[in-house]
């Protein structure tokens, strides 16, 4: 809050809200918002993606994929989903259309998938089939495994990314255990990869080339990214990822570079100790922006729309342990954050992932095991 104040901007109480209540009023630097309670009782609810006629797919933990409509009716499951190992951070996660959904009617789904008493972060892609009032995914198929698996239940990471030449981001977590193999390039820990559609390796990848490299790898040394978007002036990657207690960090993943993890970073670990080498080495990049004390971040969009044309060019993310939306406005460059603000706080909601909707609107998750919530988020009439 106290970025908000020093912002000049100010901050009024904001009442919390429940499924099937009235929206209420939230302050902002725009004037007031409308948060609105679209739907109610999802269960850990982690990714959300738009179909094309505006309704919306949405994942929870557990393992369910739900169809969701603008009214807020909450389909039943959809069918053919992979198993998914529901520990701790690990289960169904997040969601994406294929950009040429309208023909193929591909989803893409990343979740942590069981693997002989470990787990891993695998993505899979099947065709959304709606027949007769049932939504099922057929011809399924993984097209890309996390290795090697570990156990536990942390640190999975992630978030898909289609990039405008049709490749695909995937943001893999360090599975905590594994820390140390996030600077290992013959593994996918603590990496964000780059693959096409069908799994395979791009020509163009940094490390397709390198002896002992796994191809997959766009960059490496990361914790546990869960916010990715692509810059729509730009077209570059931006990601957001847990620290431990500090660093959480905003970065802007170039090919084949170095973000530090665990041998950099502005964080402590949980028991208080000293993490790495400090905050800065020779080949190893800064982020963009560091937070101390986290926030926790999830999700990550950028404001494209017309509904709140002060915004536009802006990135958001969502504040778990923090619960909160954070605003950030970028320089001119697009390199730096100029700007941020606070958002929000007072609804006392865990968010989990920030998406803009066709409507110009926001839309947010809550995370909660069982009451999870949809919101959208408007200027108030």
């Amino acid at each position: 809050m106290a970025l908000l104040l020093a912002a000049g901007l100010a901050v009024t109480p904001a009442a919390a809200q429940s499924a099937g209540s009235e929206p209420v009023e939230a302050p902002s630097s725009i004037g007031p918002l409308s948060v609105e309670t679209v739907a109610g009782g999802l269960r850990s609810p982690w990714g959300l993606a738009f179909l094309p006629d505006g309704r919306m797919l949405v994942t929870e933990r557990p393992g369910a994929l739900r169809i969701v409509s603008r009214s807020g009716t909450v389909s039943a499951p959809v069918a053919g989903v992979p198993p998914v190992l529901a520990r701790g951070q690990g289960g169904l996660l997040d969601v994406a259309l294929a950009p040429d959904f309208a023909d193929s009617r591909l989803v893409f789904l990343t979740y942590a998938e069981p693997r002989e008493g470990a787990a891993g972060t695998s993505v899979a892609r099947g065709r959304l089939v709606e027949q007769n009032g049932d939504a099922r995914l057929e011809d399924v198929e993984v097209i890309f495994r996390q290795s090697p698996a570990a156990g536990g239940g942390n640190h999975f990471g992630s978030r898909l990314v289609f990039a405008r030449d049709g490749t695909l981001f995937v943001t893999l977590g360090d599975r905590s255990s594994l820390r140390d193999q996030a600077q290992n390039l013959s593994n996918h820990i603590g990496k964000v990869v780059r693959i096409v559609p069908d799994g395979g390796v791009p020509d163009d990848n940094p490390f397709r080339e390198r002896n002992g490299a796994r191809p997959e790898i766009w960059s490496y040394g990361h914790r546990n990214v869960q916010g990715a978007a692509l810059d729509p002036e730009t077209g570059l990657l931006w990601t957001i990822e847990h620290g431990a207690r500090g660093g959480d960090e905003l970065n802007r993943p170039e090919a084949g570079k170095n973000y530090g993890w665990p041998v950099i970073t502005y964080g402590r670990d949980y028991s208080g100790a000293k993490i790495g080498e400090g905050t800065s080495k020779p080949g190893m990049e800064q982020p963009v922006k560091y937070w101390d004390p986290s926030f926790a971040p999830s999700g990550l969009a950028f404001y494209t729309g017309t509904l709140m044309p002060q915004w536009k060019g802006d990135l958001f993310t969502g504040g778990l342990a923090g619960a909160r939306l954070v605003r950030l406005k970028l320089d001119a460059a697009r390199q730096g954050v100029a700007q941020e603000e606070i958002l929000l706080a007072d609804l006392g909601a865990r968010l989990r992932d920030v998406r803009q909707g066709p409507d110009g609107a926001l839309w947010l998750l809550t995370d909660d095991p069982s009451d999870g919530r949809l919101l959208r988020l408007a200027p108030a009439d």
